[in-house]
């Protein structure tokens, strides 16, 4: 994939060298092939969502266009009622956990490699995701990832909001303290809500891959300041903001 390295004149004459780099999971650094569609069509038929039905294909494709925000966020919007849309999100974590556990998720290629070279580089690296704290526990577990970054977060660790707010950024800036100035922070998804969490949050570098949910243009339309196809080219392009 040809990636877009350079970013407008603006955005390079403003940014301060990167400390804190803000990484979502899933589509990001891990690959689950499709395990998050899989999983809300296992939670929806136990709320009586039948498979294949018009009303599936509906909620199934709003799922597919959220891809990135909090999955809890998600469910009330599906269900229209609290007790329903927990109902439904605690079937997805159950269900997703499954997955994970018979060994259907793997990093993206040189993710691994991409997340040891920015700590060599002296920064601080935070793991994100939409998904609550059990279900990204068992990603980190499955990947062997526990120990692989400083911190991870989850929306409850921010106080329930996940994306498109900022405040899983604005939580990894506070628990961390790796920067002084919300522009020495690289936020990095493959979503159009990880683009719009990072310019909300005032992120130096908002980076959109291409190896997730959304692409080139819904990624820019989001406010991506860098295109790249993969994690694996962010640590050279945060290197060009070192000089």
């Amino acid at each position: 994939m040809v990636s877009e390295l350079t970013a407008p004149k603006n955005v390079k004459n403003n940014v301060k060298n990167i400390r804190l780099v803000v990484l979502d999971m899933a589509g990001t650094t891990v690959a689950d092939g499709g395990l998050v569609e899989q999983a809300f069509s296992r939670a929806a038929g136990q709320l009586g969502v039948e498979p294949g039905s018009a009303d599936h294909e509906k909620k199934l494709q709003y799922v597919r266009d959220t891809m990135g925000e909090s999955k809890i966020t998600v469910f009330r919007a599906l269900f229209g009622d609290e007790e329903l849309a927990h109902r439904a999100n605690t079937a997805f974590e159950a269900a997703y956990g499954e997955l994970v556990d018979g060994g259907r998720i793997a990093p993206v290629p040189g993710a691994r490699e991409a997340v040891e070279e920015l700590r060599a580089q002296g920064r601080t690296v935070v793991l994100t995701t939409g998904f609550a704290r059990v279900t990204q526990d068992a990603i980190l577990d499955a990947l062997g990832w526990r120990d692989l970054v400083e911190l991870t977060l989850c929306p409850a660790d921010a106080g329930g909001r996940g994306r498109p707010h900022p405040d899983m950024v604005l939580a990894a800036l506070l628990r961390t303290g790796a920067a002084d100035d919300v522009r020495e922070i690289a936020v990095a998804g493959d979503t159009a809500y990880d683009m719009l969490s990072g310019v909300r949050a005032g992120a130096g570098v908002v980076a959109g891959v291409l190896t997730g949910a959304h692409d080139r243009e819904a990624l820019r339309a989001a406010g991506a300041t860098h295109v790249l196809g993969s994690v694996a080219e962010l640590p050279p392009l945060l290197g060009e903001f070192d000089r």
